[in-house]
């Protein structure tokens, strides 16, 4: 007889045990959630409907605000759902889904940011 056992959600760690302390942790990561999405779509916003912004800067401003919304996109709302419900588990798939992309969205972030940042070498030094 073989052992059949197989993982199906991982239990993670409470930032506090009162309910008080975690209804702060979902108010305070919802404050920051929010932050970043008005201060994300207001750039892609202007980016986009200001027509003397279509230059390679502002190009890769908007793809920068549209991976960080990504980013943050892909871990708080679990995150804030776990605060509020109370629950410490999240599915196998679901981190492994929000491992790849987490991971997919920071280094395209870190690859658009070494563009930039060579875009801004031979703007300056040719």
């Amino acid at each position: 007889m073989s052992n059949g056992s197989s993982i199906t959600e991982f239990l993670l760690l409470a930032f506090a045990d009162t309910w008080e302390l975690q209804l702060l942790h979902f108010w305070l990561l919802l404050g920051i959630y929010l932050a970043a999405l008005l201060g994300n779509s207001l750039i892609i916003t202007a980016v986009a409907c200001d027509h003397r912004l279509h230059t390679p800067m502002y190009f890769f401003l908007l793809n920068l605000s549209l991976l960080d919304l990504g980013s943050i996109s892909t871990t708080l709302p679990k995150t804030m759902a776990n605060s509020l419900r109370d629950t410490r588990s999240v599915s196998y798939v679901g981190c492994a889904a929000q491992v790849f992309l987490f991971v997919f969205f920071i280094s395209a972030e870190y690859c658009l940011l070494t563009i930039m940042a060579y875009d801004r070498y031979v703007a300056i030094c040719k």
